[in-house]
């Protein structure tokens, strides 16, 4: 029996809707990798699924400590091997966790952070994966500076509203970004509801496995 959580879970509708569309191309992707970061997991949601439909993946949870509390008891709920309690990560802090992963996840994080949030994310990641590590983020992006639907318009309008420092980023300055940090681009997925899904691999061939790993 699962174990009971220590509070009520979180809940985001948005998960439920884009989890599926989200699995299919992860099973794909994934499919030879063996540890995968999640950076900014949120309610936890999305972690707990992927781990149960991707069994040979040991999936490490992180957030800022205020999200905490719903990670866990999303986790803790399901009661599943291959979770790791989440991480406290900012990813403008200097010091990234020392993990031992070939593969980092994110679903709507960067129109969520800052810019210099996302440069920090980039450089975080290029320095974690090691050669032939995958990055693949989940959200909507613009191409050549323009949306590529009217929702997303509105969507941006919305975050920018929020919180000035934040909107959907352009597909061609996150290139730049991923170029600089050693990734270069392996797949851009259309995914439902004007998102996309990139998947960036770190330079280097054949894939390293990282230590402990084998």
């Amino acid at each position: 029996m699962p174990l009971q959580p220590t509070q009520p879970r979180p809940f985001a509708e948005s998960c439920e809707q884009n989890r599926d569309p989200i699995l299919a191309v992860l099973r794909r992707l994934f499919a030879d990798r063996r540890q995968v970061l999640e950076i900014g997991s949120g309610t936890g949601q999305h972690a707990v699924y992927f781990a149960r439909y991707l069994p040979w993946l040991f999936w490490q949870t992180s957030d800022q400590a205020e999200h905490h509390p719903g990670i866990r008891a999303w986790l803790t709920d399901a009661a599943l091997p291959n979770t790791g309690l989440p991480l406290l990560l900012d990813v403008r802090q200097p010091d990234w966790p020392a993990l031992a992963v070939d593969a980092v996840f994110s679903a709507n994080t960067l129109h969520i952070m800052s810019w210099p949030a996302v440069e920090a994310c980039f450089a975080g990641v290029g320095r974690l994966l090691p050669a032939g590590g995958q990055f693949a983020v989940y959200g909507p992006f613009n191409y050549g500076g323009e949306y590529t639907s009217a929702g997303n318009a509105r969507f941006d309008q919305w975050l920018q509203q929020r919180d000035p420092a934040s909107g959907v980023r352009n597909f061609e300055d996150l290139a730049q970004l991923a170029q600089a940090a050693g990734l270069h681009l392996r797949e851009d997925v259309g995914m439902p509801a004007n998102n996309r899904m990139l998947c960036w691999e770190k330079a280097g061939w054949p894939r390293a496995v990282p230590s402990g790993m084998a």
